[in-house]
């Protein structure tokens, strides 16, 4: 499994059209993702404080197309490669959505999922 960050107008949106294409697809290309260990690391850089997000959790196995694990953008400190998703996201992919709240600090934390 990995996961997305979305807000939650984003992905209400989706769901009215049938699928997801995040606003990187159209600019970059793909869907940034991020494995439950490193989804914090983009959370807090490109989002801290919003309480408006969700992750959503995304089975590999349902998308049209195969993940592809590269370095971000900029890279992880630790240099563990991101899933991108060169393809729209099914929405059917999508099997698990959950609240994701930053702390006190504005920062996130690992998702207990």
């Amino acid at each position: 499994m990995i996961l997305h960050i979305v807000p939650r107008a984003a992905w209400e949106a989706a769901g009215a059209r049938g699928v997801y294409e995040g606003d990187t697809l159209a600019t970059q290309g793909f869907i940034h993702c991020s494995t439950e260990h490193q989804v914090h690391v983009p959370a807090t850089a490109l989002f801290r404080g919003r309480d408006d997000l969700l992750l959503l959790v995304i089975d590999e196995s349902r998308l049209p197309v195969a993940i592809t694990w590269e370095q971000g953008d900029p890279p992880a400190a630790d240099g563990s490669p991101f899933p991108h998703l060169y393809a729209p996201l099914p929405l059917g992919a999508v099997v698990a959505v959950h609240d994701y709240r930053p702390e006190p600090d504005g920062s996130f934390q690992p998702p207990p999922l």
